[in-house]
């Protein structure tokens, strides 16, 4: 396995954005169950703590916390992708090359990773994960998207349920609610 140049920080949290190979799909929403299932046991064999969290059609973004002294999340997200892929029929369309080595045409081979930095980066994080459904026009309003971490930020009291509706302005301006995670 390659070894790429990532920003490893033990306990570190992260932000991530992984895309599915065919854009076009909408595997991650037909099968939000296989994929909560894949994460429920990724996180059973390699824990961490879920900040945020959306899942789109085609991609998801999230921030995770690492547990201390354990900075592995490459791991994990290969854990996920492999349990996600075992859990769905196999009717993607696979190159040659995909067929030569069994592999499954689902996940684009790697992630984009971000180490968050301050308080103020992980708010802006937070909140550019919650506003991606409106972002891509999945949705007119962040609190009608339902697969997202925003509704259980709502239960905490951190953001009010209109926030961000249908007024770009208010995830434009940068106006973000207080934070206390």
């Amino acid at each position: 396995m390659s070894n790429y140049r990532r920003n490893r920080v033990p306990g570190g949290t992260y932000f991530f954005t992984v895309n599915l190979l065919n854009r076009q799909s909408g595997l991650l929403v037909k099968h939000i169950d296989e994929l909560r299932a894949a994460v429920r046991q990724t996180k059973r064999l390699h824990p961490f703590h879920i900040d945020a969290w959306v899942v789109l059609p085609d991609h998801l973004h999230c921030v995770w916390t690492l547990p201390e002294n354990d900075a592995d999340y490459s791991r994990r997200w290969q854990a996920i992708k492999k349990a996600f892929s075992k859990s769905i029929p196999p009717d993607e369309q696979r190159s040659k090359v995909q067929t030569q080595r069994n592999e499954r045409g689902i996940w684009q081979r790697r992630f984009w990773e971000h180490t968050i930095t301050s308080d103020r980066d992980y708010a802006a994080h937070i909140d550019y994960i919650h506003f991606n459904p409106v972002k891509h026009g999945w949705a007119q309003a962040v609190k009608d998207w339902p697969y997202s971490t925003f509704h259980q930020w709502v239960e905490q009291g951190v953001y009010p349920l209109g926030w961000a509706g249908c007024d770009e302005s208010i995830a434009d301006a940068g106006e973000s609610p207080s934070y206390s995670p």
